[in-house]
């Protein structure tokens, strides 16, 4: 193992580990950065027979109450197995402290292209682009489907209305992370909180579901994995949609730095992911636009958050890059004017 370096990770213990646990590595085994996320840190380890596995683990440094806890992951990932949502196999949590301070998942390596680089979104023909949105609303639509009773996962979090419980949450969150004052989410925290709709049911609730969080077959652009489960819960499942538009740019909406596969020619806009995933569920409509704001206004957070861990260790940089204040003005930008739109007083 003397190509893996994962920080604060003993190899020798972790190979130990992995032998024990009947996750089958040979000769020299090496461990690979991989993706694009900005929280848990993803690694791939090879062997030279082939063999291939993933493992996650928190990020390095200054972490949030309640944040980035990869057993939970696991947890969920075990239970949805059994279920129409496409996820990867989980092998093993590694708790013991003697491999590493923290958690360590180690699961299977899902075949298909991540989306987050344009060499692998030219692979895909243009039905196929246009497929990826239908397929990923039809992933979206099974999640809020999931059997709570039959998978365990009734007592993931708290059944009490979600909009207040992520209110509560990511502005908790914004105070411990941010980096300067941003008057602007103030406001949105206030407008969002007194606009609340009612909650007509409750769901398994992704999170943080968007493009770069799912593996597609390189044919066809049907999802083959829902990855990156970290901010699963149970709540309002529009709040999931809201989430997924608020991270889908119209074309000239692009991320400077970053991959949009978004608004690459063939691929839906997010009009028509909308429209996809109303006319998969049936659910109303009107109140998308609160669920958009809020969305907009997470993922600010979320992003001044992972500002804030990179200035806290260098580690935590993605291999594709880092997101800027400039990014977060954007997004408090977007938010306000959807709250504008949605007559959030």
């Amino acid at each position: 193992m003397t190509d893996l370096a994962i920080p604060d990770v003993d190899t020798d213990a972790l190979l130990t580990w992995l032998s024990d646990n009947g996750i089958g590595l040979d000769g020299q085994v090496t461990a690979t950065r991989i993706g694009g996320g900005q929280s848990n840190l993803t690694y791939l380890l090879s062997d030279g027979s082939g063999r291939r596995y993933v493992l996650r683990r928190p990020p390095v440094g200054h972490l949030l109450a309640s944040a980035h806890d990869v057993a939970r992951e696991a947890r969920i990932l075990s239970a949805l197995a059994p279920t129409d949502v496409p996820v990867p196999e989980v092998y093993g949590v590694c708790t013991d402290e003697a491999v590493a301070p923290v958690p360590l998942v180690v699961m299977d390596f899902v075949d298909g292209i991540s989306l987050e680089k344009k060499e692998n979104a030219e692979l895909l023909p243009l039905p196929a682009r246009r497929n990826v949105g239908t397929s990923m609303m039809e992933t979206l639509a099974h999640i809020h489907a999931v059997d709570l009773d039959a998978t365990g996962l009734t007592d993931l979090a708290s059944h009490k209305p979600y909009a207040q419980r992520q209110l509560k949450r990511w502005a908790a969150q914004w105070e411990n992370s941010k980096t300067r004052e941003i008057p602007e989410v103030d406001s949105l925290t206030r407008r969002l909180a007194e606009n609340v709709p009612e909650q007509h049911e409750t769901s398994l609730v992704h999170g943080d579901f968007h493009i770069r969080n799912v593996m597609v077959d390189p044919t066809t652009g049907d999802v083959q994995a829902a990855l990156d489960w970290e901010l699963s819960t149970l709540g309002d499942p529009l709040a999931d949609i809201g989430s997924t538009l608020a991270y889908w740019p119209e074309v000239g909406e692009e991320i400077p730095g970053r991959f949009s596969a978004e608004t690459m020619e063939g691929f839906p806009t997010p009009a028509d992911v909308a429209a996809d995933y109303l006319r998969i569920t049936g659910r109303d409509p009107e109140a998308l636009k609160y669920w958009r704001t809020l969305g907009l206004w997470k993922v600010a957070i979320i992003i001044e958050g992972v500002v804030r861990r990179i200035q806290d260790d260098p580690t935590n940089r993605a291999v594709v890059g880092a997101p800027t204040a400039e990014l977060v003005n954007r997004f408090v930008d977007k938010a306000s004017a959807m709250a504008d739109e949605a007559g959030l007083a």
